[in-house]
């Protein structure tokens, strides 16, 4: 018998979150069927590439990322060339000088690279924190502010700190607010659920179910990723339909794969190139998983990677 299939399309849907500003503008999330699953139906927005940028600068970024940034002396440089890869849709400016526990710079600084960066770039703008919820609750508050108008995504708002960021970001100043767990699909609901109680429209919100490298426990973030998608559009769940957004290049770059030199391990070849096999693994498996959108720091990677979502969607 020749197989029939039947396509599996659901009535319930991802929300469509846009940021960015103008004519510049990218939208996550708006499909009603599985990651790639365009055989059931078309796809309403391809899913997002970001590139990472550090207030720190490019110090810890590998030979190949400071290649392509040779030349770029200050952030508002680092943010214009980081706004021009290839297959780049938003950039990600990450604040990771804010952290009491390394440079611990203070919020007037950190705004200040804030600002240095939005009046540099006309492209959506993602901003996340230092990843300290104390310092977060007093910094984002100020970046939401700083960028009324810009419509920007700020990474992220957690349990400890959603009354302080979600009100100031998703209420006071109109910006999305990104809302971090910790890779469990009981966790990302409750945030969602009290965020939302606050005032903050559901269509404002942006998800980080939390990330890790592929090989690196990262059967927890597939598990996840796949449960909240089947909740949302199997169960019509609109705790969570919100769009999800992966920050990948933290994770794997900080793993042996990529930070081992090249004299400590010459059988394993090029250490530029094993960390953009690292990104592009864990990228694609998080976009196959649910991820609607991913943040990335190699240029190749970047490339390789929305190179892939066009010839899948």
């Amino acid at each position: 018998m020749p197989f029939n299939q039947k396509p599996q399309k659901f009535n319930a849907k991802i929300n469509s979150v846009t940021i960015g500003s103008g004519e510049k503008t990218v939208t996550f999330g708006g499909d009603s069927t599985f990651p790639f699953y365009t055989f059931d139906a078309p796809s309403e927005n391809r899913p997002k590439v970001g590139v990472e940028i550090s207030d720190l600068g490019l110090d810890e970024f590998s030979d190949g990322i400071k290649a392509y940034y040779e030349g770029a002396t200050t952030m508002a440089d680092i943010a214009k060339k980081a706004a021009a890869i290839e297959g780049a849709d938003f950039v990600a400016l990450i604040l990771d000088g804010g952290d009491p526990n390394g440079e611990n710079k203070s919020v007037d600084e950190l705004i200040a690279v804030v600002k240095e960066v939005a009046d540099a770039i006309d492209c959506p703008l993602v901003v996340e924190g230092c990843k300290n919820v104390e310092k977060d609750a007093e910094l984002l508050p100020k970046v939401a502010e700083v960028l009324q108008g810009r419509n920007a995504l700020l990474l992220s708002e957690k349990e400890e700190n959603y009354k302080a960021i979600g009100a100031a970001a998703g209420l006071a100043y109109n910006q999305i607010v990104g809302a971090e767990s910790a890779v469990d699909i009981n966790l990302a609901k409750q945030l969602n659920v009290v965020t939302t109680q606050l005032g903050v429209d559901a269509k404002k919100i942006v998800m980080n179910i939390g990330s890790a490298a592929a090989g690196y426990g990262y059967e927890y973030v597939v598990s996840t990723m796949d449960r909240i998608k089947g909740a949302a559009l199997g169960q019509n769940d609109n705790m969570l339909q919100m769009p999800i957004i992966t920050p990948v290049s933290a994770e794997t770059w900080a793993v042996k794969e990529a930070t081992a030199s090249e004299a400590d391990m010459p059988e394993w070849g090029s250490a530029d190139e094993r960390g953009i096999d690292m990104e592009v693994m864990t990228a694609a498996a998080d976009l196959a998983a649910g991820s609607d959108a991913v943040i990335l720091r190699h240029p190749e990677s970047i490339k390789t990677i929305s190179k892939m979502i066009k010839a899948l969607v």
